[in-house]
């Protein structure tokens, strides 16, 4: 097992520092580099080199990069000219806010994915199953703006049971504090969650299903509740459960919509504000910081793979 882990600790680190090498490389490839991107185009020649001089620009790349790398593990990602923040303090403040909204959407998912696809798996081939499985392939091929859109038309507009503006709070206390203006982002964020994780869920059921200890304990007397939730239910959960952390990226790609639709003031929102003013080191350090979310949330879920399932330790020995 230590083994197992040092190796994907290693895995994970040398694909952070690929996608360093990635931000980096955008960064320098913009037209006029940093220096237009930060300045403006308004900038002259004149000021583009002092501040390329400043800044080290003008030196050879390996040595900016190492420079940028440095930074980096000292949490300095650049300096918004458009917030005139740093870009740390900007993902500081937003980035708490995107946890909740996709832990909260992930929550709501799983509590209503797993009894779905046990239910599904359990009721194979009649109409309930033909007709939730429809519905959940209509979602998950559903674009998230659509889905919000579509909450807003009919909860927010048609029948007025929520806002259809998110909390605007700058504080978590200060959002939790509104639930019912968290319900229509929540649930933009949780349908294709559930589409997802219940396809998984009904999958993995049925595989155990066919399992001989389910046979064995049907033979024993055991009552077919008990069966299907404490033991079948329980053993399909391992795919489901390796499969959140390969789901981070949906995540937070959804949520970059979401915020913005809702006007949920997290990264998503931040992101695309920088994205109407070209503020490229605040686009570059939402990329990394969520590239970054997504190498760890892949480590962690196949350390969980590795934790619940000795066959996936034993297979990298």
């Amino acid at each position: 097992m230590t083994r197992y882990v040092a190796g994907r600790l290693l895995q994970a680190v040398v694909v952070v520092l690929i996608v360093t090498v990635i931000v980096f490389a955008l960064l320098h490839s913009l037209p006029g580099g940093p220096a237009r991107a930060i300045l403006g185009i308004d900038a002259t020649p004149a000021q583009m080199a002092d501040f390329n001089h400043q800044q080290g620009f003008d030196q050879p790349l390996v040595v900016q990069y190492l420079q940028y790398l440095g930074r980096l593990l000292h949490g300095d990602l650049g300096r918004s000219f458009a917030l005139n923040q740093d870009v740390s303090a900007v993902v500081t403040q937003r980035l708490p806010k995107t946890l909740l909204l996709t832990g909260v959407s992930t929550l709501v998912a799983m509590a209503v994915a797993v009894p779905l696809g046990v239910w599904q798996a359990v009721r194979r081939n009649r109409a309930g199953d033909y007709v939730v499985t429809a519905l959940t392939f209509l979602a998950y091929s559903t674009p998230a703006f659509f889905l919000a859109f579509l909450a807003i038309l009919l909860f927010s507009q048609a029948i007025p049971l929520f806002p259809a503006q998110a909390p605007q709070a700058d504080t978590l206390a200060g959002i939790l504090a509104e639930p019912a203006a968290l319900v229509l982002p929540v649930a933009t964020g949780a349908v294709t969650a559930i589409a997802s994780f219940s396809r998984y869920m009904r999958s993995s059921t049925l595989d155990n299903l066919a399992e001989d200890y389910v046979r064995t304990a049907r033979a024993k007397g055991t009552v077919e509740r008990r069966v299907i939730w404490r033991h079948v239910g329980r053993n399909s959960l391992t795919p489901v459960i390796t499969m959140l952390g390969y789901h981070i990226p949906v995540l937070f790609g959804g949520a970059l919509v979401t915020e913005s639709i809702f006007n949920y003031p997290g990264m998503g929102l931040a992101f695309w504000n920088a994205a109407q003013v070209s503020d490229y080191p605040v686009l570059l350090g939402v990329v990394l910081v969520i590239a970054t979310a997504t190498v760890i949330g892949s480590l962690l879920a196949d350390l969980l793979q590795a934790l619940i399932d000795p066959r996936v330790r034993g297979a990298h020995r």
